[in-house]
């Protein structure tokens, strides 16, 4: 639970820089929607870069953390969302409330305004809430697709997942293609957060927790039919405090390849918050 609240003074104390491999378990299918088909390609492409390349978007790595932050933690009841966006078959419902220890609206930001709820009366807040969280796009390590991957993948460096919706009625066969990264394929990810005051250093172990609620769920489209599983690893923790920015002061390192389960385990520890000073 956050101890923040409405008299919180914000300055910065300093940044935890998260980095490291975001390995596929999985073919993985980040959409890059319709307007990029090609004739005798995929029906559903994967987002590439100006290269050509697959990456993962930082805003779909960070939609995901918080997505499935709300519902660990039980603010996806329809007095707890907004809308977004309302327009018929395209609704977008987030989780947003003008409570101060709040830890989705401090890890993702809040804005100030008038948003009706999906149920109950429209929140109205003032309080603008800085983003604590910032996530990077991840760049594809070109190195992670080998030469023997190469040669069963049906282009240089994805893979085409053909499947079938069946009319339960005339037992007709409605073909799509899905392209995706294949498994094997590994990301490079860097998340900041930025510790704003000392209230913020409890920020870090809900952040952990949300990590470690994707490495057993799915990140992209797909997720139910088999798409999307992915595993964290060869993660760097380092802390830089406010003398880094001002006076070249050297960063300390706290992790240096571990896995999530032992950066949870640090961030978690009652003296980890002395580590960041």
């Amino acid at each position: 639970m956050s101890t923040h609240t409405a008299q919180t003074q914000l300055q910065l104390v300093g940044k935890l820089i998260l980095s490291g491999d975001l390995h596929c378990e999985t073919g993985l299918h980040i959409g890059a929607g319709k307007g990029s088909l090609e004739i005798g390609g995929a029906d559903n492409p994967v987002v590439k870069d100006a290269f050509g390349l697959p990456y993962v978007p930082g805003s779909s790595l960070r939609g995901r953390i918080r997505s499935l932050l709300e519902h660990a933690l039980g603010l996806t009841a329809p007095g707890e969302l907004v809308y977004l966006s309302k327009r018929k078959g395209q609704e977008v419902r987030i989780h947003q409330s003008d409570r101060p220890d709040d830890e989705i609206c401090l890890l993702f930001g809040r804005n100030p305004g008038r948003m009706d709820r999906v149920q109950g009366e429209a929140l109205d807040t003032r309080q603008a809430t800085p983003a604590r969280l910032t996530v990077y796009d991840a760049p594809l390590d070109a190195s992670s697709i080998t030469a023997q991957m190469r040669e069963n993948l049906d282009d240089e460096i994805t893979e085409v997942k053909s499947e079938n919706a069946i009319d339960r009625i005339t037992s007709q066969a409605n073909p799509r293609t899905l392209e995706r990264v294949p498994a094997g394929a590994r990301f490079r990810v860097r998340m900041v957060l930025d510790v704003l005051c000392e209230e913020d250093k409890a920020l870090a172990a809900r952040l952990i927790e949300g990590l470690r609620l994707l490495e057993d769920d799915a990140l992209g489209g797909g997720g139910s039919r088999g798409s999307g599983r992915v595993r964290l690893g060869n993660l760097t923790l380092a802390w830089r405090n406010r003398a880094f920015y001002s006076a070249g002061s050297a960063e300390a390192e706290l992790a240096s390849g571990a896995d999530l389960a032992a950066v949870q385990s640090l961030v978690n520890d009652s003296a980890f918050g002395e580590k960041l000073s």
